[in-house]
């Protein structure tokens, strides 16, 4: 008899996955710009790093908003003293005026339909626990984010049923793939409680049309099921078309409220992940009253709400940031993708998110998940660039790859660049294959010594962010 739960011990974690095996490859070696130049840099990580500066500007002209500081210390007690499971109600407001601002102010949110969670992941499974039993399943089109295994089924038993999409039609969404994974689910006799999306789409970068989201309210309607939409870089936009969420489009149909909940967070829109903000908005009053119940296993610190509800309330610095942010993201994004073309490297048009997906395809001997797994091999080992296979996101077209480019400063930015520069060239003049070339060797010589080391800027942390336990990067939850 074993001495752990099936729940604890069954593989649903997805840790021998390859999206967690690069981040593994990345904790053994960690890039570093000065003290480990040759490392891995971590591509692998969904995080934007590119605003920091404002949000620690307005923390320095606004230390009441801090119950650690002289200023805000007045609070201390009454923050710091028991909080009751609905939230702080300044919190909940700023979040649901922050949530419609994002969403231009299409569209209002009621303050008491927020639910907190630890994060997008305590939230997403949050929801499930209060739609689903173990054994029901969700449709999750594809590509999806990886630890969507992990965040809906480890502890819930709730299994997913992918809905295939593909290149042809640029992975969108069809009512077609949905039919038909819906069907293949109940001929299994797999009870479908509902459909999961994310808009803007991790990894794909994309935002779903209003046609697609009225397609899929009307979809899930017909077939009296959940529509779980998973918002959470909803204003993590840099170029057109803007972004369209489920609460807008239905607005303008004739369906069944009660069917409808969104998942957000602050960790990508704005670049607080550590703080674990999650957010469950539900049309659903049961929904609301159940997962605000379960919101004390995922509860975001009082402090926590009480310093983002002074910021998220400052109307003039929200403004600046999310235009500033999308500015930043905008001349990112065209770095990495110019920089690609160059070496005939092309890219899904992407409009959002802090990733691109990459199109190696080309690169394959075989059109085969082995070829793609020993390109994966290769650039990770090699090339020291830990990116992700489209595998590991369930696509089913081998030689697609997801790579991060808003978690890093600008010089790591250019090494990564050198680097695929460097390995795709050398494998054209070489004349060899680059998914089964095992020495391939970066020949970059990078002159740091009129660089300053200044240690509280050029941390391993803050130059190529990893885990907060080295030994352990599966406990990041939202990567």
């Amino acid at each position: 008899m074993g001495v752990l739960s099936k729940i604890a011990t069954n593989n649903r974690h997805g840790e021998d996955s390859p999206y967690f095996e690069g981040w593994k490859a990345f904790d053994r070696n960690p890039f570093h710009l000065t003290q480990n130049p040759q490392g891995v840099i971590q591509m692998g990580l969904a995080e934007n790093q590119l605003c920091f500066d404002l949000i620690e500007d307005w923390i320095r002209k606004n230390p009441y908003a801090s119950i650690c500081t002289a200023e805000g210390v007045g609070e201390f007690k009454d923050i710091a003293n028991f909080q009751d499971y609905h939230g702080l109600p300044e919190f909940r407001q700023a979040v649901a005026n922050f949530m419609g601002r994002v969403r231009g102010g299409r569209v209002t949110f009621d303050p008491d339909r927020i639910v907190m969670g630890g994060g997008a992941t305590g939230a997403n499974e949050q929801i499930i626990f209060c739609l689903a039993d173990p054994g029901d399943a969700f449709l999750v089109p594809t590509p999806y984010y990886p630890a969507f295994d992990r965040d809906l089924g480890w502890r819930t038993g709730v299994e997913i049923v992918p809905v295939h999409c593909d290149s042809s039609n640029k992975f969108r969404i069809t009512r077609a793939a949905l039919e038909e994974a819906y069907e293949k689910a109940r001929e299994a006799n797999i009870n479908v409680k509902g459909l999961i999306i994310t808009n803007p789409s991790n990894p794909l970068g994309i935002t779903l049309d209003r046609d697609t989201l009225k397609s899929l309210v009307s979809f899930i309607n017909e077939k009296n099921i959940h529509l779980v939409c998973d918002e959470i870089y909803a204003a993590t936009l840099f170029c057109s078309p803007k972004f369209i969420s489920i609460a807008e489009v239905i607005q303008e149909m004739d369906c069944n409220h009660d069917l409808i909940h969104i998942v957000y967070s602050l960790s990508k829109d704005m670049g607080l992940p550590g703080f674990r903000v999650g957010i469950v908005y539900s049309y659903n009053d049961e929904v609301v009253s159940c997962g605000r119940k379960m919101s004390s296993f995922g509860l975001v610190s009082s402090h926590t709400q009480f310093f983002l509800a002074s910021m998220l309330s400052d109307d003039e610095f929200v403004e600046t940031f999310l235009a500033e942010s999308s500015k930043r993201l905008a001349k990112r994004y065209h770095i990495f993708t110019k920089r690609l073309e160059q070496v005939g490297i092309n890219c899904l048009k992407g409009n959002a998110g802090l990733f691109l997906w990459m199109d190696l395809r080309h690169l394959l001997p075989q059109k085969t998940l082995e070829a793609e797994m020993k390109l994966w091999h290769t650039i990770v080992n090699n090339v020291k660039l830990n990116v992700s296979p489209g595998s590991s996101f369930r696509c089913q077209e081998p030689g697609w790859f997801r790579v991060c480019f808003a978690n890093m400063d600008d010089e790591t930015v250019d090494i990564a660049l050198k680097r695929i520069e460097a390995f795709v060239r050398q494998g054209k003049e070489g004349g060899e294959n680059t998914a089964t070339r095992k020495h391939w060797q970066p020949n970059l010589r990078l002159s740091l010594k009129s660089r300053k080391c200044d240690q509280g800027v050029l941390s391993p942390h803050m130059m190529s962010p990893h885990s907060p336990m080295p030994k352990s990067p599966l406990v990041l939850a939202r990567t």
